[in-house]
């Protein structure tokens, strides 16, 4: 099921471009953003990634609609992507807002047992906390459009499937990884054959020049040629990893949910005749 479904989101793909519209929308953004940071600092960016993040969402959103019925153009795309928007962000908030509370309850158990966790205790507690709940949770987004599951019930059902399934669900994250690993160190190649000659001083640094290296270092190493270079590079990511990354996660969890639907709990009652009356 993990292979099938990665080929027939290829397929799709190919056959339907209005799912590289995401895409496009994220790449853009991606590349604003490390403009913007560059150009005028983390202040103002910092609270751009939010608004962009929201926009984003939209067209996500549409995107599995779109892949829900397996047809649509632009105009289907936005519209669904309006109609299920909040059905999707409400749970997302809710997620973000049990990870938090779940972290919290962890630091504060520490607290009363006489342990002050350290910078890398931490991280390994957060560790601990999200990566379980994000697994979890993973399909929240497509039990809400594709099932037109309520906020808490859209949770409950990725939890579900996700429970009932682990070791394929397992498979599905490492192929995943390997299709986001691909793309990126090809990007990376990319990038680095591009700005080869900003680069070559780098080949003769020594490790504790390498080690003593900052990012800002390195910007001012690829000057800005490579500043372009690197937005050109994040719009092409984005415009791959957006559709090809949700796309996959679309055809697999429609896969998955067919071996697992819903139980569909129906109401009401029969008369003093034995006739069935549905609430």
């Amino acid at each position: 099921m993990v292979f099938e479904s990665f080929r027939e989101a290829v397929r799709l793909l190919r056959q339907m471009t209005v799912l590289w519209i995401p895409g496009g929308v994220g790449g853009l953004l991606l590349a604003l953003i490390w403009l913007l940071y560059h150009f005028t600092g983390a202040f103002f960016t910092g609270r751009l990634i939010i608004l962009f993040g929201l926009l984003l969402l939209v067209f996500i959103v549409g995107m599995l609609v779109v892949l829900r019925e397996r047809q649509g153009d632009l105009r289907a795309l936005i519209s669904g992507g309006i109609r299920y928007y909040f059905r999707v962000l409400l749970p997302f908030l809710v997620i973000i807002f049990t990870i938090a509370v779940a972290f919290m309850l962890l630091i504060v158990t520490l607290g009363f047992a006489g342990i002050t966790p350290d910078p890398q205790t931490l991280s390994i507690i957060f560790l601990c906390v999200i990566i379980p709940v994000l697994m979890l949770t993973y399909f929240f987004d497509l039990a809400a459009v594709v099932e037109d599951q309520k906020v808490f019930a859209a949770v409950q059902r990725s939890a579900s499937l996700v429970s009932a399934n682990v070791m394929e669900v397992v498979g599905f994250f490492i192929m995943t990884a390997l299709a986001g690993f691909a793309v990126i160190f090809g990007l990376m190649m990319v990038w680095e054959i591009a700005l080869i000659n900003q680069l070559e001083p780098l080949m003769n640094y020594t490790e504790t020049q390498m080690a003593a290296l900052t990012p800002g270092d390195l910007l001012a190493l690829i000057g800005p040629e490579g500043i372009w270079v690197t937005a050109a590079v994040l719009f092409v990511g984005g415009l791959i990893l957006i559709p090809l990354l949700f796309t996959y996660k679309a055809c697999y969890y429609q896969k998955l949910a067919g071996h697992t639907s819903p139980e569909q709990k129906i109401t009401g009652e029969y008369d003093s005749k034995g006739r069935w009356y549905k609430y």
